[in-house]
């Protein structure tokens, strides 16, 4: 379906491999992140369930009968499918019975109970995960040091220019939203408000119906924003909740309202990079907490660029959040997987890349180029670390920086790349 004003995504090419390789691929990511507009730039014809015309007839046609929606051009679009469940089924039935690949795209902007749902579409249904924009697709970074290269130990150095400081917070508080990227900031930084205020008002009950407490909802949101960037435990989160905001939520309260952000794709948390390092180094298995996109941690605490600026410590994490989005990103481009690393003796890696054939790549981030020469010597120690201990070194070191104005290799052998220069 043609869209003049369609802006390339990075996974625009993962959608044609996996049209091309599957009966069906499913589209899934946080609201308003542009997945029903990069399914459109890739099919040929659409049904929208949603879509509130004539009561809501499209819904209640689906919910009737599943398969009479699935007739059109191919590939054809199913969008928002998790409104009615069932389609799930007629979809891997109807793959099945076409026997042909590249048949529909479904978008979805939560995950339903499994309840409804009676095959797993393995082998039929390809899942994959679209995020907010990356600061590459949204024209902030200028795409000139790639991370699959970086990643093979391939940069030819170069200077990459000045760094504008209010650009990098402007970009943490307006986020990878598609539709506010030519807003001025104080219009765009409305939608991540308005987007925290249907979770908590509208998505939090329709995903099961269950009506929730919605002051609590707030208060566990609130704290996972002074929390951004962590690997708080549950406990902790709990325990914030009642010295900051003196509230009280219940430990099993907060698992289960942390699922339920995991399946509106409102957090996406860093995995700890697993112990196939195969040293003696005791790795813990703490993941670190993030939301979709940092503008909502910035919603959350009521961030302006003003405050930011006037509170470095809680830019920092939110700088870190902003590039591990990015690096995230570009790294499932080609087949790489984003981790942190963290031991107990208190050693941390910010990024781990790990590479599809089980290479491994280490990443410190840092907004500012003061902070580089210990973020590499932290890089440096911990890799001879690993390696006296009989493990897997990791095939490159890297500091990401916020404002360096070249991506080059040092003496040391450690990279820098600026984040604005970095793409897939």
């Amino acid at each position: 379906m043609e869209q003049r004003d369609y802006k390339t995504r990075i996974v625009d090419d993962e959608v044609e491999r996996y049209l091309s390789a599957f009966g069906a691929v499913c589209i899934e990511g946080p609201k308003w992140c542009g997945k029903t507009w990069t399914s459109r730039h890739h099919s040929k014809s659409e049904y929208l369930v949603g879509n509130p015309d004539q009561g809501f007839q499209a819904r209640k046609l689906a919910e009737m009968s599943p398969s009479l929606i699935l007739e059109g051009e191919t590939p054809r679009m199913i969008d928002e499918w998790q409104e009615v469940p069932p389609i799930w089924d007629a979809v891997r039935y109807e793959v099945d019975k076409r026997g042909e690949k590249g048949q529909f795209i479904l978008t979805g902007s939560s995950t339903p109970k499994t309840k409804g749902i009676l095959h797993s579409g393995a082998g039929r249904i390809a899942r994959l995960r679209m995020r907010t924009m990356s600061l590459y697709e949204s024209g902030r970074s200028s795409g000139a040091i790639s991370l699959e290269a970086l990643c093979r130990g391939e940069l030819t150095p170069a200077v990459t220019g000045e760094v504008d400081f209010n650009l990098i917070v402007d970009s943490i508080v307006r986020g990878g939203w598609p539709a506010t990227q030519d807003l001025p900031l104080s219009e765009a930084a409305l939608l991540p408000s308005e987007y925290i205020n249907a979770i908590v008002e509208d998505e939090i009950h329709r995903i099961d119906g269950v009506q929730r407490d919605t002051r609590k909802v707030m208060l566990l949101l609130r704290s996972l924003a002074r929390n951004e960037s962590t690997t708080v435990s549950n406990r902790v989160l709990k325990d914030d909740i009642k010295e900051i905001d003196d509230g009280d939520v219940d430990i099993n309260t907060v698992a289960i309202y942390l699922d339920i952000f995991n399946r509106l794709f409102l957090t996406e948390n860093q995995e700890p990079f697993s112990s196939n390092i195969r040293s003696s180094v005791r790795i813990k298995q703490a993941e670190k907490r993030h939301f979709c996109d940092p503008s909502l941690a910035c919603a959350l605490l009521r961030a302006t660029p003003d405050r930011l600026k006037g509170d470095l410590n809680t830019l920092g994490f939110l700088f870190e959040a902003l590039c591990e989005r990015d690096l995230r990103i570009y790294a499932e481009s080609f087949g790489g997987k984003l981790y942190h690393y963290q031991d107990y003796s208190g050693r941390e890696i910010d990024a781990v890349i790990e590479l599809y054939d089980g290479d491994w790549c280490a990443f410190e981030i840092k907004l500012g180029a003061n902070k580089i020469d210990e973020a590499a010597q932290n890089l440096n120690s911990l890799r001879k670390r690993i390696s006296d201990a009989g493990g897997k070194p990791p095939k490159i070191c890297c500091v990401v920086s916020g404002l360096t104005t070249a991506a080059y290799q040092r003496p040391d052998g450690v990279f820098v790349v600026p984040i604005l220069a970095l793409r897939d």
